[in-house]
């Protein structure tokens, strides 16, 4: 008996591949105005979302490699956009900071990020949107 492996559009890597590269088009080409990477853009809207926070949180939320997240960090801090600084409380960490130029790259996106997000909602319908959210969150928190 020979087994027969889903078609490649009911494959739901493959689908999740394409799903991405369909939603991450448009913020490349948002981010190319910036000089930011996907990955960078990632940290900095983590590090804004939560105030500071070490590494190893950032790779988590970010959804990044911690050598990758290192290089990363270091290119941010370069651009003046980051800050990195020893906890207080354990030497050993470090906790990375957005600088005022940091908020001001993400503030000067606010808007046509939020667009994106629109236009995507508007085209999808907002119920289906939201529910696909709901179905990937469910989806990252299996143990698989």
């Amino acid at each position: 008996m020979t087994h027969a492996l889903p078609r490649t559009d009911r494959s739901l890597p493959i689908a999740l591949l394409r799903a991405r590269e369909r939603v991450m088009g448009p913020v490349r080409q948002l981010l190319n105005g910036q000089d930011l990477t996907e990955q960078q853009w990632r940290v900095l809207r983590v590090v804004q979302e939560s105030g500071p926070i070490d590494p190893t949180q950032i790779a988590d939320q970010a959804c990044l490699l911690l050598p990758s997240l290192t290089r990363i960090l270091q290119k941010l801090q370069e651009k003046g956009l980051i800050d990195r600084a020893r906890d207080e409380t354990d030497r050993r960490r470090q906790v990375i900071t957005l600088t005022d130029a940091g908020m001001q790259v993400i503030e000067a996106n606010i808007d046509d990020s939020l667009a994106l997000i629109e236009r995507t909602r508007e085209k999808m319908g907002a119920e289906d949107y939201e529910a696909l959210l709901d179905l990937l969150r469910k989806l990252n928190g299996l143990d698989l």
